[in-house]
């Protein structure tokens, strides 16, 4: 069993920035596939990046690209999200996945989810 707790978010401004944790447990780390996703209200969740379990590749939905950065760090079991110019429209609950599968076709794992609001 894996166990997935974020932390971070909250309220900021737009143009601002914001760093996501999340903090793994349980089994192997270094072996899943880690990535974040996001839903706001009334839409459907929606991924948002994801990071290979050697840490060397990433990936990005076009709407966050070059603002968005994942990472992670196995020694610590956590991976992160940095967000910078952050807009009203990133506003919403973010949650942290692991999954065996790169292309995350069917989501192992899901944290609790952590809100942020990007609002003036």
């Amino acid at each position: 069993q894996v166990q997935l707790a974020e932390s971070g978010g909250g309220l900021v401004q737009p143009g601002e920035s914001l760093k996501l944790s999340c903090a793994v447990s349980g089994r192997s780390f270094s072996s899943y596939h880690m990535g974040w996703y996001r839903q706001a209200p009334g839409k459907e969740r929606e991924f948002v990046a994801a990071i290979h379990s050697n840490g060397f590749f990433t990936r990005y939905v076009d709407s966050v690209k070059g603002r968005f950065i994942i990472s992670r760090n196995n020694a610590k079991t956590t991976v992160y999200l940095q967000m910078n110019s952050l807009k009203p429209e990133d506003t919403a609950v973010y949650y942290c996945a692991a999954d065996d599968t790169y292309v995350f076709s069917s989501v192992n794992y899901w944290g609790q989810g952590t809100q942020v609001t990007v609002s003036s």
